[in-house]
């Protein structure tokens, strides 16, 4: 982390103003409105206890549904240059890692005092949209609430139930009304998805390794992948984060939009189809794409995860922008939208709390607390932080990775090409599911490609992964 400019540690400083918070946050005036009563639920990972937002459902006379996501009010307890401000600003991002987690704000914040924890009153920002029966987000709105979170739920819990293959988590049964309510809620964001897809949006299906420990010994590196329950709560935040943007420009104050230009490698996503029988246009296009990776998906499931990795690869890193008021949006190319930003995670994130600080001056008709040429600069050092942030992950990853590699020297593995350029070619193998570099046989790869390769290292100090290419047995 040092190495890549983030701090592990917090300040002096940080530590005596969280030491001074005893509290949550209290509404000070008459604008918060109470929604405590609403059946509030939080899905997140089943450890998480920073969590960031809760989601509601409620049906309307017409027929559509209004979709309430009420994200934390970190910037109440966080004040803009306090110091534990300054450690947020310098790291912009928690830190994810198979040794631990590296919290961008002080765990007593995050995990308690600005946690939409359950069954604790928290102040927080609401997010309203009206989403008729086919996707549109109709109507929306943006106020300042107080919530309580009525079941604290797991995604793999959630999805099992929601796909018939498991009995109801054991809260959803508790509280009374809340299994409809969650099939409420999943209609609405499958319809919401449907229509994201329609209009361009990516379908893309990629195999996240997370540590598996036995005690305290590291056991597997075990896929990850979506479900759901985890797609619920996306839907829900890519439309939230969309009404972020609007709101903020409709009220004439800029914001840190998060962008995704064209891919620059377009013509190799054209051969990766070319060679699958598909052909796309010579120009990007979103809508091809998507229409090319629906049918893949169809044809191949099993290999559907490698080809999407292939895609991501070749798309490119998203990134953080300044969007003046009246100015045209640079857009997402992956999710098909022109206005998006980062709002619903700000325990976790420092784009969410700077655009949280953004909107609470815009509903409090105040001056926007940032210059554009200051988040001209944010949004180049968040962008930069947070690709210093991923790979401190991988490094660790791969630490991991090596860890348990180190005995199987001389073991071949399938592997696809994730990586080609002149720093090095990469492959990803599928058990334990981890990326490691070809140094020999490399010549004429490309990302996408598949090969045999044998393993010839394992460095767990450098977090080295190194294979050579061998004829396929």
């Amino acid at each position: 982390m040092f190495e890549r400019g983030l701090l592990p540690d917090f300040s002096v400083a940080a530590r005596a103003e969280t030491n001074a918070i005893t509290s949550a946050a209290k509404a000070a005036d008459g604008t918060v409105r109470d929604l405590r009563q609403l059946l509030w639920a939080s899905i997140d990972n089943d450890d998480s206890q920073d969590l960031d937002q809760l989601s509601v459902a409620v049906p309307t006379a017409g027929g559509a549904v209004k979709i309430l996501v009420a994200v934390a009010d970190v910037a109440a307890l966080v004040r803009e240059g306090s110091a534990i401000d300054d450690h947020a600003r310098i790291n912009t991002t928690s830190v994810y890692t198979a040794a631990g987690i590296f919290s961008m704000l002080p765990e007593k914040l995050s995990t308690n005092l600005t946690s939409l924890a359950e069954g604790q009153e928290r102040l927080a920002i609401v997010i309203e949209m009206t989403v008729s029966a086919d996707g549109a987000v109709e109507a929306s709105d943006v106020y300042r609430a107080l919530v309580v979170n009525h079941a604290k739920l797991a995604y793999n819990s959630v999805a099992a139930w929601l796909d018939g293959t498991a009995p109801a988590p054991a809260r959803v049964s508790a509280v009374a009304g809340l299994d409809q309510q969650l099939r409420i809620q999943d209609q609405v964001a499958q319809a919401l998805k449907t229509r994201r897809h329609q209009q361009g949006a990516l379908t893309l299906q990629t195999i996240e390794a997370r540590a598996v420990f036995e005690g305290d010994v590291l056991a597997d590196l075990r896929a990850d992948e979506k479900n759901r329950a985890k797609e619920l709560i996306e839907d829900f935040m890519i439309a939230a984060n969309g009404v972020t943007a609007r709101y903020l420009e409709h009220r004439g104050f800029p914001s840190l939009r998060r962008i995704l230009r064209s891919p620059e490698r377009w013509n190799r996503i054209v051969e990766l189809a070319q060679r699958l029988g598909e052909q796309l246009p010579a120009d990007p296009s979103a809508a091809a794409l998507e229409e090319f990776l629906r049918k893949r998906r169809q044809a191949d499931p099993e290999r559907f995860p490698d080809l999407s990795l292939c895609v991501i690869k070749l798309l490119g890193r998203g990134e953080y922008a300044l969007e003046r008021p009246g100015q045209q949006a640079e857009g997402h190319f992956g999710l098909a939208v022109k206005d998006y930003t980062h709002s619903t995670a700000p325990n976790r994130r420092f784009p969410d709390l700077i655009t949280q600080r953004l909107l609470k001056a815009a509903l409090a008709e105040q001056p926007a607390p940032y210059k554009n040429a200051q988040l001209g600069e944010l949004a180049r050092h968040c962008t930069e932080q947070e690709d210093n942030a991923a790979k401190v992950e991988r490094r660790v990853r791969k630490s991991a990775a090596a860890l348990l590699l180190e005995s199987r020297i001389g073991e071949r593995f399938d592997a696809v090409v994730t990586g080609a350029s002149t720093k090095g070619t990469w492959v990803r193998i599928v058990q334990p599911a981890v990326e490691g570099k070809v140094v020999r046989g490399y010549e004429g790869l490309d990302v996408g490609d598949r090969t045999c390769v044998e393993l010839v290292d394992a460095d767990v100090e450098r977090g080295f992964i190194d294979f050579v290419r061998v004829e396929a047995s």
